[in-house]
């Protein structure tokens, strides 16, 4: 009899081991969340104080139901309120958003090559959204994801274009066309600009990264960073773009800049 308990325990021990309830990274909200945002993000200190409140909230409440895993790096604090920083900001004036199509992030140290791997002499990606056997998930570039936030960064923040395409998927198509965000304003406008700057960069006539002229989605992705990066200077040079993404996102950050 005992002979036959004993592979009967192991398959019960092994079953209960892949289905137990698993602590996550979900539930690690940093206890400093309001500090380490006012130290690192730009965009939280030039909000009022209920706003900060409600931005905070916003992050745990990221933070509450994405899970954070390092890939030959740990996971710091500032790590997951940059990463949650980078989800709430463009879709802060929309309260209660959720990612629905995210559900887990992979941080790596530094860039990445096509395979996801971190060593070798091709690695030249900062981030990107999965799809396929990746669908959900989020590969990101630790060291890209603090230079984003730093003094440095200029128009770029890998984080929040990354973020920007998430939003834009939640039609089902990375397209440039963020459907849940042009109630606010007709397509035709915003594809014409979209266009007549895609040929400005073509041409050399743009201060706009030249990634932007790849295709419309990644012409939405890097226009945003622009816009929440230097917002100030992209309604100086580009007011048109900046008056449509000012109504897609409904936020006017340029206002906002002492």
């Amino acid at each position: 009899m005992l002979p036959v308990l004993i592979p009967v325990a192991v398959v019960l021990f092994l079953f209960w081991w892949f289905y137990r309830p698993k602590k996550s990274a979900k539930s690690a909200v940093p206890t400093d969340t309001a500090g380490m945002l006012l130290e690192h993000v730009r965009y939280y200190r030039q909000l009022t104080e209920t706003e900060r409140q409600r931005f905070v909230s916003e992050v745990e409440s990221f933070l509450g139901h994405v899970t954070i895993e390092g890939v030959g790096t740990p996971v710091e604090d500032l790590d997951k309120v940059l990463i949650a920083a980078s989800a709430v900001i463009p879709i802060f004036s929309f309260p209660g958003w959720k990612y629905r199509n995210l559900t887990n992030i992979i941080l790596y140290p530094d860039t990445f090559d096509e395979h996801y791997q971190f060593e070798g002499d091709r690695r030249n990606i900062l981030g990107m959204v999965g799809s396929g056997h990746l669908n959900g998930q989020m590969l990101l570039s630790r060291s890209a994801l603090r230079t984003g936030f730093s003094e440095h960064a200029g128009q770029s923040n890998t984080a929040i274009h990354e973020f920007v395409h998430l939003v834009d998927k939640t039609d089902g198509y990375v397209d440039g066309l963020p459907e849940s965000l042009l109630r606010n304003v007709t397509s035709l406008p915003w594809l014409q600009v979209m266009h007549e700057e895609i040929r400005r960069i073509e041409s050399g006539h743009s201060d706009i990264n030249p990634y932007a002229a790849m295709n419309q989605s990644e012409f939405l992705a890097v226009v945003s960073e622009y816009f929440f990066e230097k917002p100030e200077s992209m309604q100086a040079h580009h007011p048109e773009l900046y008056r449509l993404l000012s109504e897609i996102f409904k936020q006017d950050p340029a206002a906002r800049v002492p």
